[in-house]
C-alpha cells in the first residue's frame, strides 16, 4: 500500500485523538513521538499478516533465532527508512511545527544488548526480512536492559536504564499467548506399558507473557518479528498473607518472578547471581520451544517433518538449553522414544560459537543446575551418557580428552560441549575464528565430527551504518554510482573508478571533516571540551575486555604525552582518541580500565603544554545511537585486540564502510579486511596467533620488556606514581607481574613497540591527505563482501537450508 503525506497525517490526527484525547493545536511533542510510532507499527503489523500469509501458503521452512541479546537500537528511522516514508514523514510532522530529527533524539535504545553478539543479530533480523526470509528472533523483554553508564570522577556507575518510558510503544503485548516455565521441584519417572511417564511435581511457576517487535526490511513486503518474553507469577498476590498484614511478603513470589526478566546480565559472581542467569535462560528457551511446537503443530501436526519445516538457531552458548528442552517436549509431551526424539533435535538445531574466551563457553554447577532444572538436568545427563559412549569409542583410554569433551565433569555442565555434541551444524564467525576452532578450541569435537564445522564471516547492516548514520556520503556514493549498492553493497566495489579522481577525494575528505564537526559539537556538549575537527580522530568504541585492550591503546597515549613534555614544541600533528565502553558490573580491572582512560584524559586535556596537541575524550554510555554519531566521524578504526582472541568483530566493518582506515592486529575479520584492501590501505602490527602461542610456550617474561624498554618502564612507572592524583598499582601489576603465567595475558606489552610504530606510521600517511583519502576510498569500496545481506544468505543456504518468500 501506498502512503501519501495526506493518508499520514489523517493516521496520526487519529491516534492523537484516540490515544491522547486533543487536537492537533493541543499536542505536545512526545506526543507526536508515540502518535508517530503507533502509525508506523500498525503499518509494519499490517505488512506482518500479508508476509505470514504468503508465508503459511508457500509452506516455507520457518527460521527461528535465539539470541539473549538483540541491540536494536532505534527503530523509527530505521523504519521510515526501510518502508521508504521517512522524506513523507517528515514533512508531516513539519506540520506540527516538528522536526523529525527531534522526534529521532527522543527516542531512546532499546535496552536489549550490551555488545557486538547483540547487534550481529539484529542486524541478522534486518537482512533476513530485505531478503523475504521467514525469521523470527527470540529474547526477554530486559525491563532495565545493561545500565545507563555515568563517568563519576572517572568511575563507571551504573544506572536503571528506563528504556520502556518511551521504548514500550514498539511493543505489542500478547498475554494470550503466554506459557508456563516451571522451576525447581521434584521429577518421578513411571513407566507404563512401554512408556515413560513423567511427573513434576512441588516446581516453582512462571509465567512468560510476549512482547512482539516489528522488524522491517529495506523496500520489502517482509516483515518478520523479535519475540520479547517478561517474566509474571501466576499469582501477583498471597492474599491470605496480604490480609494479615504482611504486604511486601505477600507480593515476594511475584517479585521473584519478575527478577528474571529485569536486567540483561545480572553479576553471576554470586549463588543468586548464577541462579538467575540460568532461570533467565531457561525462560527464554522453555518459552520460546513452547511457542514454535504450538505454531509448528498447527500448521504441520506431523512432529517428525520438524527439521524440514523448522530451523532453530543457538546464537552464542547463552540459549544452549534449547538442546534438553527441545528434547524434553519431544519425550514428555509427543511421546517420542529417545533415538527420533534426538535425531529430530539434532537436525532442527544449529550453533554459531561467537568467541573463544573460556568465560563465553558456559559452564553451570551441576548442583545448581540440578536443583533449579531437574527435569533438564536428567536429560542432559543422559546425553552426556550416551556423547560418552561415542567419545569412548574415538579416545578409548585418554581419560583426559574425554574429560574434556564430555557435557558433564567435575561438577559442572558445560553447555559448548552439549551444542558439539547436538547440533547439525558449528559455525565460526570468521575465517580465522573458524580455523581456530577447528585446530585448537574445539580440534577433537572436529576430528570426530568434521562434517558438522563450517563459517559464516559476521556482516553488518550496511543500510543503517552508512545510509542512514552517514547521509552525506551515502548520497555522494549515489552520485558517483547511482543506488544500487542500498540493496545490494557488492555494488560499492565501482567506487574504485574513482580511486585516482583528486575531486572525488577532496570531496570525501569534506564529508568526512563535516562528520567531525558533528562529532565535536556533542563532546563540547557532554565533555564540556573543545575539540580541534582538523585533528586527527582515532576511535576505539566497543565493549571493554581486557582482550580488547583498551590498555594499550592508553598507554601509548600515556608515551605520546611523555614524548610531548620533553618537547612541547615539537611539530605534530594534533590527535584526538576518542573511546566509548562499557563494561560489566562486575568486571573490576575493565571498571579500573575506565578509570584509567578518564584520569588520563583529566590530566592530558588540562594541561596547556599538550592539549592543543593531544586530547582524550572517553564518551559515557555507549549504544547504537551513539556509535551512528562515532562512526562516521572516525579516521582511524582501533582493532587491536590479541591476535587470537577476537571471534571476528564488526565494529571494524562499520569503521571501514565509513571510511576509517583499520589500524590492527591480524585478529578476527581483521584478516579478512587485509584480504579486500591489501596490506597497503590498512595498518597492521603485533604479532599473529601463532607467533602469540609460540611466546606463551617459550616462556613470555612482561618484565623483561619492562626492564629493557625504557618507554614501557615510564608509562608503567607512571601507572605507578600516579595520573590525575589516582595511582593505579593495580593495573601495572597485572602487566609486569600477577601470579605465576597470568602477568600481562593479553599481550599488551609484548606488541607495544609495534603499536607505537604503526602509529608513526599513520601519522606519515595522514600527512599526505591525497593518499589518506584513496585509502578510505578503497575501505568504502571493498566493504560490501561484510553486509548482513550476504551472511544471511549464506546461513540460509547452507545451514538452514530455506529460501525467501515468493512475492
Amino acid at each position: 500500500m501506498e502512503y501519501s503525506k495526506e493518508t499520514l497525517k489523517k493516521l496520526i490526527d487519529e491516534k492523537i485523538l484516540r490515544h491522547f484525547g486533543c487536537k492537533e493545536q493541543e499536542v505536545t511533542e512526545q506526543q507526536i513521538y508515540r502518535a508517530t510510532a503507533l502509525v508506523v507499527r500498525d503499518i509494519l503489523m499490517e505488512k506482518r499478516s500479508e508476509f505470514e500469509s504468503n508465508v503459511k501458503k508457500q509452506e516455507t521452512k520457518r527460521v527461528y533465532y535465539m539470541s539473549m541479546e538483540f541491540l536494536v537500537g532505534t527503530s523509527l528511522k530505521n523504519n521510515l527508512f526501510n518502508l521508504g516514508i521517512e522524506e513523507k514523514m517528515r514533512a508531516v510532522v513539519a506540520d506540527y511545527g516538528v522536526n523529525i530529527d527531534s522526534l529521532y533524539e527522543m527516542e531512546p535504545d532499546a535496552g536489549l544488548g550490551n555488545g557486538g553478539l547483540g547487534r550481529l543479530a539484529s542486524c541478522y533480523m534486518d537482512a533476513a526480512a530485505t531478503k523475504q526470509l521467514s525469521c523470527t528472533g527470540f529474547s526477554i523483554r530486559y525491563e532495565f536492559g545493561i545500565f545507563k553508564q555515568k563517568i563519576v570522577d572517572g568511575w563507571q556507575m551504573e544506572f536503571p536504564d528506563n528504556w520502556l518510558d518511551m521504548g514500550d510503544v514498539w511493543l505489542v503485548p500478547r498475554e494470550d499467548e503466554a506459557f508456563e516455565v516451571k522451576f525447581d521441584g521434584r521429577v518421578t519417572e513411571n513407566w507404563e506399558n512401554g512408556v515413560n511417564r513423567v511427573e513434576y511435581t512441588d516446581y516453582n511457576s512462571v509465567i512468560a507473557v510476549p512482547y512482539d517487535m516489528m522488524i522491517s526490511g529495506y523496500d520489502s513486503p517482509a516483515v518478520n518479528n523479535l519475540v520479547l518474553w517478561s517474566a509474571k507469577s501466576p499469582n501477583r498476590i498471597d492474599m491470605d498473607l496480604f490480609s494479615r498484614g504482611e504486604y511486601v511478603k505477600s507480593m515476594e513470589k511475584n517479585a521473584m518472578a519478575e527478577a528474571i526478566s529485569k536486567v540483561l546480565y545480572p553479576a553471576d559472581d554470586h549463588y543468586e547471581g548464577k541462579a538467575l542467569r540460568l532461570k533467565q535462560q531457561y525462560l527464554l528457551v522453555c518459552a520460546s520451544l513452547q511457542s514454535i511446537m504450538k505454531q509448528f503443530m498447527k500448521e504441520c501436526g506431523d512432529v517428525y517433518q520438524l527439521p524440514d519445516k523448522v530451523a532453530i538457531h543457538i546464537n552464542d552458548t547463552h540459549p544452549s538449553l534449547c538442546v534438553p528442552e527441545l528434547m524434553r517436549i519431544l519425550l514428555d509431551e509427543h511421546g517420542l522414544n529417545w533415538d527420533d526424539a534426538w535425531d529430530i533435535t539434532c537436525k532442527t538445531l544449529a550453533y554459531t560459537n561467537h568467541t573463544v574466551m573460556s568465560e563465553a563457553l558456559e559452564r553451570w554447577p551441576e548442583s545448581l543446575f540440578a536443583e533449579k532444572l531437574p527435569r533438564i538436568y536428567q536429560i542432559v545427563r543422559e546425553v552426556d551418557r550416551r556423547f560418552g559412549l561415542i567419545l569412548n569409542e574415538h579416545y578409548s583410554g585418554d581419560y583426559a580428552k574425554i574429560n574434556y569433551m564430555d557435557i558433564i565433569a567435575n561438577s559442572q555442565v558445560k553447555m559448548a560441549n552439549l551444542c558439539l555434541a547436538c547440533c547439525h551444524k558449528v559455525n565460526g564467525v570468521s575465517k580465522l575464528h573458524s580455523d581456530i576452532l577447528k585446530n585448537d578450541v574445539f580440534h577433537d569435537f572436529y576430528y570426530i565430527m568434521p562434517e558438522k564445522f563450517t563459517n559464516v564471516t559476521n556482516g553488518i547492516a550496511h543500510r543503517r551504518w552508512l545510509c542512514q548514520a552517514n547521509p552525506e556520503l551515502s548520497g555522494f556514493i549515489t552520485e558517483l554510482i547511482g543506488d544500487g549498492f542500498i540493496r545490494d553493497a557488492n555494488e560499492l566495489v565501482r567506487l574504485l573508478d574513482y580511486e585516482n579522481d583528486r575531486a572525488v577525494l577532496e570531496r570525501l575528505q569534506k564529508i568526512k571533516h563535516n562528520n567531525k564537526l558533528r562529532l565535536a559539537q556533542y563532546i563540547k556538549e557532554h565533555n564540556g571540551i573543545n575539540v580541534d575537527p582538523d585533528a586527527v580522530f582515532d576511535v576505539q568504541v566497543k565493549r571493554l575486555h581486557e582482550y580488547k585492550r583498551q590498555l594499550l591503546n592508553v598507554l601509548h597515549i600515556m608515551h605520546i604525552y611523555n614524548k610531548l613534555l620533553e618537547n612541547p614544541s615539537a611539530d605534530v600533528k594534533p590527535r584526538v582518541f576518542i573511546f566509548a565502553a562499557k563494561a560489566s558490573a562486575g568486571y573490576v580491572m575493565a571498571k579500573q580500565i575506565i578509570r584509567l582512560i578518564n584520569m588520563v584524559a583529566r590530566e592530558v586535556n588540562s594541561n596547556p603544554l599538550t592539549r592543543d596537541k593531544l586530547k582524550v575524550i572517553f564518551l559515557e554510555d555507549y549504544r547504537v545511537s551513539l556509535a551512528e554519531l562515532i562512526i562516521p566521524a572516525a579516521e582511524i578504526s582501533e582493532q587491536i585486540s590479541v591476535a587470537g582472541k577476537e571471534a571476528s568483530g564488526t565494529g571494524n566493518m562499520k569503521l571501514m564502510l565509513n571510511g576509517a582506515i583499520t589500524c590492527g592486529t591480524l585478529d578476527g575479520a581483521n584478516v579478512e579486511i587485509l584480504e579486500q584492501v591489501g596490506k597497503e590501505n590498512i595498518f597492521l602490527f603485533g604479532m599473529t596467533a601463532e607467533e602469540v602461542i609460540k611466546q606463551w610456550q617459550s616462556g613470555y617474561s612482561p618484565m623483561d620488556i619492562y626492564n629493557s624498554n625504557q618507554d614501557v618502564r615510564l608509562v608503567i612507572d607512571r601507572l605507578k606514581h600516579g595520573i590525575s592524583g589516582t595511582t593505579f598499582n593495580d593495573v601495572a601489576y597485572s602487566l609486569t607481574q600477577g601470579s605465576y603465567g597470568s602477568a600481562d595475558s593479553y599481550m599488551t606489552l609484548a606488541d607495544f613497540d609495534s603499536y607505537k610504530n604503526i602509529h608513526e606510521e599513520i601519522l606519515k600517511t595522514y600527512s599526505d591527505r591525497e593518499k589518506f583519502n584513496r585509502m578510505s576510498l578503497i575501505n568504502i569500496a571493498k566493504a560490501g563482501v561484510f553486509s548482513a545481506d550476504r551472511a544471511i544468505k549464506e546461513y540460509a543456504d547452507d545451514i538452514w537450508k530455506t529460501k525467501s518468500v515468493k512475492w
